[in-house]
């Protein structure tokens, strides 16, 4: 008799989200059993894609150290930190595995080609 999760993973519509929270620490096991089970899955972070994970949508980091760095002058010049307000990311960066996703089997059309930051191929 097949495990619950071998069922699930066999079944045509599944897919992986993978959110921050320990997940950086096991990247390559992650990426790896998602390509051995044929799951697409979307990522948190580029670092992921670029393992050979299929997509990533997050924030811009260089845009949050920029933030950061307005941060760190308004504090030299005499700011109080607490007085500062707790900003969201403003820039999200989306990254696509074009070899990962052929090995899916799925035709990514040109229109989400042209949309994404980064193409990996």
């Amino acid at each position: 008799m097949p495990s619950t999760l071998t069922t699930r993973l066999t079944r045509s519509n599944d897919g992986l989200i993978v959110t921050s929270g320990g997940a950086q620490l096991h990247r390559d096991l992650i990426v790896t059993l998602a390509a051995r089970h044929k799951l697409p899955a979307v990522y948190y972070e580029r670092n992921f894609v670029a393992a050979g994970g299929l997509i990533s949508y997050g924030s811009n980091y260089v845009d949050q150290y920029r933030q950061a760095a307005g941060y760190v002058d308004r504090i030299l010049k005499g700011e109080k930190p607490a007085d500062l307000p707790v900003r969201a990311p403003t820039r999200y960066a989306t990254v696509l595995n074009l070899k990962t996703a052929k090995a899916l089997g799925l035709d990514v059309p040109r229109t989400v080609l042209v949309r994404v930051d980064e193409v990996i191929e």
